[in-house]
């Protein structure tokens, strides 16, 4: 039965001759990217909350309709009903754009930066992080997951 191996697997350490600021910046542009990433989803939020919005706006027209309010009924359905939230777009237009543009070079732009730079890994400023708190030796504390078997 051997041991397991400590430290981090080898998609997790450094390539020989990377200096410490490659390692910083590479973090850095991770941590942005993770920052776009959690408002990517929150424009995607919008998109759902607005079209559920938009979808329930037939209720409140019919309701206006038979509670008497027929004027109001008549302006929510024509103006505002179905209208583009910016000009000339839906949400999902605004997220198709997102997606297909700042996004998606965004992206493109961290993969060049991992792949020039350290052969394409990820997360190298958090693993050697990692290796500086954790505790050797301390239940919970491994550097990695056991290998099976």
């Amino acid at each position: 039965m051997g041991q397991q191996p400590d430290g981090p697997d080898e998609q997790h350490r450094r390539p020989p001759a990377v200096s410490d600021a490659t390692v910083a910046a590479l973090g850095k542009l991770s941590e942005a990217l993770e920052c776009v990433e959690r408002a990517r989803g929150h424009l995607y939020s919008l998109h759902q909350l607005i079209g559920h919005a938009d979808l329930m706006l037939d209720d409140a027209v019919e309701q206006f309709r038979a509670a008497g309010h027929p004027h109001l009924a008549d302006r929510i359905d024509t103006e505002l009903l179905g209208r583009n939230v910016i000009a000339g777009r839906w949400t999902f237009q605004i997220v198709e754009d997102f997606d297909d543009g700042y996004h998606a070079l965004f992206r493109e732009l961290d993969q060049q930066a991992r792949d020039e730079l350290v052969g394409g890994r990820r997360h190298l400023y958090e693993a050697e992080m990692k290796e500086r708190r954790r505790s050797r030796g301390r239940p919970g504390h491994e550097a990695r997951p056991a290998s099976g078997g």
